[in-house]
């Protein structure tokens, strides 16, 4: 699918509109541009940011409603899924509180840049969460290309308070990793195919307590 194609398929999911495309646009352009020296998404996706990176991302954004007012993004990288959200929750005019946490500070100076590109209204902190002993206190998490699920989930169940909705992201290995987990943890939630890869699926956990 060529750049075009992708944007038409992007715009006819997300119904955004012309001043967000343009915004996403930029934001392609700084990771493109970026990419050689901070290692943003890998060789073989660079070319299909707008399917892979942003459309997946964006799944997370009808689930979010006007009661939700924090987002905290752990192992935000390029900014999938957090600041991919903010461009479209600023587009839905959304009154979300997003911050994208990130332990590379190379990352974290372009997540900086490109937030002041587009005049977001977003945090970024550079933290190793998994070693920092990083609190997490939003109404919603988001995590996507992170770590391991088990890693994600004894993190999340040490280091997250008063959370309502987390939403993972989980590839090939997701279903197994789920059983697996489901094993050591009572886990109450959703699962919903994705729309980018019937390979992968995204969970919203609106419970988690060990076994």
């Amino acid at each position: 699918m060529d750049r075009l194609a992708q944007i038409d398929t992007f715009s006819r999911f997300t119904q955004v509109s012309r001043e967000t495309i343009t915004s996403l646009k930029k934001y392609e352009e700084s990771i493109i541009e970026a990419n050689s020296r901070f290692n943003l998404v890998g060789k073989s996706t660079i070319n299909y940011i707008w399917t892979r990176h942003f459309l997946d991302s964006s799944q997370l954004i009808d689930f979010i409603d006007k009661n939700d007012k924090t987002l905290a993004d752990i192992g935000s990288g390029a900014g999938f899924p957090g600041l991919v959200l903010a461009i479209l929750a600023k587009d839905r005019k959304i009154n979300l509180k997003i911050r994208l946490i990130e332990k590379s500070k190379k990352k974290t100076t372009f997540l900086k840049q490109v937030i002041g590109d587009l005049d977001l209204d977003v945090d970024v902190v550079t933290h190793n969460i998994l070693i920092d002993k990083y609190k997490l206190s939003q109404d919603l998490i988001t995590a996507r290309a992170f770590k391991p699920l088990r890693v994600i989930l004894q993190f999340l169940n040490a280091r997250a308070e008063n959370w309502k909705k987390i939403f993972l992201f989980l590839g090939k290995t997701g279903k197994n990793d789920l059983d697996q987990a489901s094993k050591r943890w009572n886990i109450g939630y959703k699962q919903r195919m994705s729309i980018t890869s019937s390979d992968s699926i995204i969970i919203e956990i609106n419970k988690l307590k060990k076994k």
